[in-house]
């Protein structure tokens, strides 16, 4: 898998953002990537150190309009640990 494949998205909510400050990055990523590429793929990126990665499954939402149901896709979460000392600047430029 390709690492521009594994890296969905940064997730950027008020927790994330505090949490950046201990060092914490958390991002939306493939269903099929596993820790070993997440890391990978957030080093070559972002050129940065990362000493540990907590990967989560996270069930879709049921949504509903009337009597319209849905549910969204489930979808995976990682929180990647960096080394101290060390931060991605440009994740959070526009927040």
């Amino acid at each position: 898998m390709d690492m521009w494949q594994v890296i969905v998205r940064p997730l950027i909510t008020e927790k994330n953002t505090n949490q950046a400050v201990e060092g914490k990055y958390t991002f939306q990523v493939a269903r099929e990537a596993n820790k070993i590429q997440i890391r990978e793929a957030v080093q070559k990126i972002f050129k940065v150190d990362v000493t540990a990665v907590n990967v989560m499954n996270v069930r879709g939402k049921e949504r509903g309009i009337g009597r319209r149901k849905g549910i969204a896709p489930n979808w995976r979460k990682a929180v990647v640990t960096l080394k101290e000392g060390q931060r991605i600047e440009d994740l959070y430029e526009g927040v």
